[in-house]
């Protein structure tokens, strides 16, 4: 059963250089699972600076938009797995749906994660998730995107009740949520 830590935070709180360090600090051989799609120019330039910061430093990099539990399931030559993020994979999950014709449920959501964290339990190593704390804002003013957020806020939950370890990154500072009892 692999170690589940989950690493949250607003955007830009330092939640993925943290999770990087934290990975770093492990022993390898590591993976980092970008869960990011090229959409435009700006995200190509995210992007290359992620996989910049990583560079020389012994990742292996799995871009996986949407099959995350199938991802974890082949990375058997690794110790360490950083996935990020959860935020955009549940983006890409309703993205999916939606050029399908369907709608993503919460229930779908909840399933999906299910399998995220039962594919968690074939791995021998740690698992390392980022995500967007999203619930703290505003009501967005449309139902597309408070679905969004629910279902992102669903997600959270799920992976933070499975995970040994959940950290709050605010303004670099990180604030541990849940820790393994010792």
């Amino acid at each position: 059963m692999a170690e589940i830590i989950l690493i949250t935070g607003g955007s830009r709180s330092g939640k993925s250089a943290f999770a990087q360090k934290t990975a770093e600090a492990l022993p390898g051989p590591r993976a980092y699972i970008a869960t990011c799609p090229v959409i435009d120019p700006e995200t190509e330039k995210r992007i290359r600076k992620h996989r910049e910061a990583r560079r020389g430093k012994g990742w292996e990099t799995i871009e996986e938009t949407v099959d995350l539990a199938g991802a974890i399931r082949r990375a058997v030559t690794c110790r360490v797995l950083l996935v990020d993020c959860l935020t955009l994979w549940i983006n890409n999950l309703l993205h999916e749906a939606e050029k399908r014709g369907e709608i993503f449920t919460e229930e779908a959501a909840v399933g999906r994660c299910r399998e995220l964290t039962d594919s968690c339990g074939a791995f021998g190593g740690t698992v390392i998730f980022v995500t967007n704390e999203l619930g703290m804002g505003i009501v967005p003013d449309n139902e597309t995107a408070r679905r969004f957020r629910d279902i992102a806020g669903r997600c959270n939950q799920e992976i933070a009740a499975a995970a040994d370890t959940v950290t709050l990154v605010v303004s670099g500072i990180t604030l541990h949520l849940k820790r393994p009892a010792s």
